[in-house]
């Protein structure tokens, strides 16, 4: 690769990407996400077999690295709604040919062979 990284002294672009996305449920909200604003209910029910605790560390840790943004409404009783914001947006299209690698795979469209 033209761009590779010295693990030593600096940290590479593919190191930031998986350190805000990498884990099992991060890559699953930047598309629930993707779809607009979501609420935390809809999320959870969106992503079947996570956990209330897991998927607020993991919203908590996407607002950290600003891709996610989190808007609490003045409303009795506080409606929360997670969206992305323009640098998730970003990253959301950047990832979208992993997702389409995916799907390749997934109906079986890979060729292993002439890969």
């Amino acid at each position: 690769m033209a761009d590779e990284c010295d693990t030593e002294h600096s940290v590479c672009g593919m190191s930031v990407v998986i350190d805000v996305v990498g884990g099992k449920w991060k890559l699953h909200l930047m598309w629930v996400l993707g779809e607009g604003p979501q609420r935390f209910g809809r999320i959870r029910a969106l992503l079947p077999g996570v956990s209330e605790k897991v998927l607020t560390e993991n919203l908590r840790h996407l607002e950290s690295h600003g891709v996610v943004r989190r808007e609490v409404f003045p409303e009795i009783p506080p409606r929360v709604e997670y969206s992305l914001t323009p640098a998730g947006v970003e990253l959301a299209a950047a990832l979208r040919p992993l997702e389409q690698w995916g799907e390749r795979r997934r109906d079986g469209l890979f060729d292993p062979v002439s890969a």
